[in-house]
């Protein structure tokens, strides 16, 4: 099913007039080369403009296009040989959370990432991406099987945040997550974050505590969806486009502020138009990430990894200017 967004209308308009004008020149025998050929240049020049100078809120609805891959599909493209896991041992399975060994460039990784499904019944047995207290419990397995066996840790956010249900809190979500939180600092081994979609709250950050954090150029990684926001500061959640603005949540604002590390490239209009070439895009960059480790003892993996996250965020106290200036004027 394709679906297209309000600000590609044009664009889907240009589309189907060189479509009908292909059609009327093998139908009628007439060369129409020309005027197809001005068409299309019209079309490529508006989608420069149209998805280079995209809303955050744009962005959103790009980062939850249905079809843009998702971890299982990067996971076909990118590793080799892998062997997926299940089960965190205390509880049960999790579908949401994705967790294995692989190979990138021959060198032996654990893979980890949040899973949504393709149809509505893959959706409800991945509960949408929002994992349950199990599924971060057994992303911490495996990642303390990595940590044994020396491996490199890899995983990929894509969640609109970990499941509030009844069920969930019973059998201790918070606490799975602050489990990982803690746990994840002081894993000796190198681990390395994307956010492939939604990154939205301690959902996203319950595999994200890393040494490098990436972001695909259309996704967005938030304390909360704009959604939420505007509910909570606005009592309106329509207004969330404009909460998505305040909240400084795409990949350039987060860069900008130093929450992220590296922006990867999309294919132009969003990874949905061409998975192979977002997967290389991703690949090409964490191997390089990757490269940075060799030979990097442990302690120094765990001390960047520490320095990443008390260097984010810069403050200013107002209140002690204020009162230097008032000295200065006495």
């Amino acid at each position: 099913m394709d679906i297209t967004f309000d600000f590609e209308q044009p664009i889907v308009e240009i589309d189907k007039r060189i479509e009908e004008l292909k059609k009327s020149a093998q139908e009628q025998n007439i060369d129409l080369s020309e005027q197809i050929k001005d068409l299309e240049k019209t079309r490529d020049e508006l989608k420069q403009k149209i998805y280079g100078s995209l809303s955050s809120w744009q962005r959103i609805q790009i980062a939850r296009h249905p079809q843009r891959p998702y971890s299982k599909d990067y996971i076909k493209l990118i590793f080799e040989n892998f062997v997926e896991l299940h089960g965190d041992r205390c509880f049960g399975d999790d579908p949401a959370v994705l967790c294995g060994i692989a190979e990138l460039d021959e060198k032996p990784v654990a893979v980890i990432g949040h899973q949504k499904g393709r149809t509505l019944e893959e959706n409800l047995d991945r509960n949408f991406g929002m994992a349950h207290p199990e599924g971060y419990r057994k992303a911490m397995r495996v990642m303390s099987l990595a940590e044994k066996f020396n491996r490199p840790i890899i995983t990929f956010i894509d969640t609109p945040g970990a499941y509030p249900g009844i069920a969930a809190e019973e059998r201790g979500q918070a606490e799975a997550i602050a489990t990982n939180l803690k746990e994840m600092s002081n894993i000796k081994v190198p681990i390395i974050t994307v956010v492939i979609g939604e990154g939205g709250s301690g959902g996203a950050l319950g595999i994200g505590v890393s040494n490098k954090v990436l972001c695909l150029e259309n996704s967005y990684y938030s304390v909360i969806s704009p959604e939420g926001c505007a509910a909570i500061l606005f009592r309106d959640g329509s207004k969330a486009a404009d909460a998505a603005d305040a909240l400084k949540l795409t990949s350039k604002d987060l860069l900008k502020l130093k929450v992220i590390d590296e922006i990867i490239k999309e294919p132009l209009g969003g990874a949905h138009y061409n998975h192979d070439k977002t997967a290389a895009n991703i690949k090409t960059v964490l191997s390089k990430c990757l490269h940075t480790y060799n030979g990097m003892n442990n302690k120094k993996v765990v001390q960047e990894r520490y320095l990443r996250f008390r260097n984010i965020g810069i403050y200013e106290e107002a209140s002690s200017k204020k009162n230097n200036k008032k000295m200065k004027k006495k």
